[in-house]
């Protein structure tokens, strides 16, 4: 016999506890003037706190390692062997396809393979894309994000 319950995401006939709903603060994620320890003690607690959100069943590394390939992808279009002038133009033309990870994330949890707390973070992280540097700043800060995350695995 299978007891319903009221879970943030509506009813379902699963047995579970409900897990209690972890928020993450993003106030500490600076693209432009970028925090000492952004790639260091921000990037380790970022992922600490999705690992605590995932709770094992979502936010699976290979699943957030998705986005963070794709984010490689634009980096690389953008910087590779190019001059300041000529990143700065090529990131104009890509910008619209990079900001569109926005809506991947979003897609992702809406099919339940990403939870609110990693769309939190990564929305924020491109939001915040507005040049080339900003850009690289990004790939770093999920670079030092997927490493701290893959540590927290179990």
């Amino acid at each position: 016999m299978s007891t319903q319950y009221r879970s943030n995401h509506g009813w379902s006939g699963h047995q579970r506890q409900d897990t209690p709903r972890i928020t993450i603060s993003t106030a500490d994620i600076q693209l432009k003037n970028i925090p000492a320890t952004l790639f260091s003690d921000i990037a380790q607690d970022k992922a600490r706190s999705v690992a605590e959100a995932g709770d094992g069943r979502k936010n699976k590394s290979t699943q957030l390692r998705r986005f963070y390939d794709e984010l490689v992808m634009w980096h690389e279009r953008v910087h590779f062997e190019r001059t300041p002038q000529e990143r700065e133009a090529k990131f104009q033309e890509m910008a619209p396809f990079i900001q569109m990870l926005v809506a991947k994330v979003a897609y992702a949890k809406g099919r339940d393979h990403v939870d609110e707390c990693f769309e939190t973070l990564f929305a924020h992280v491109i939001r915040q894309i507005s040049d080339a540097d900003t850009l690289r700043n990004a790939k770093l800060f999920m670079e030092a994000f997927m490493g701290f995350y893959k540590a927290q695995e179990k």
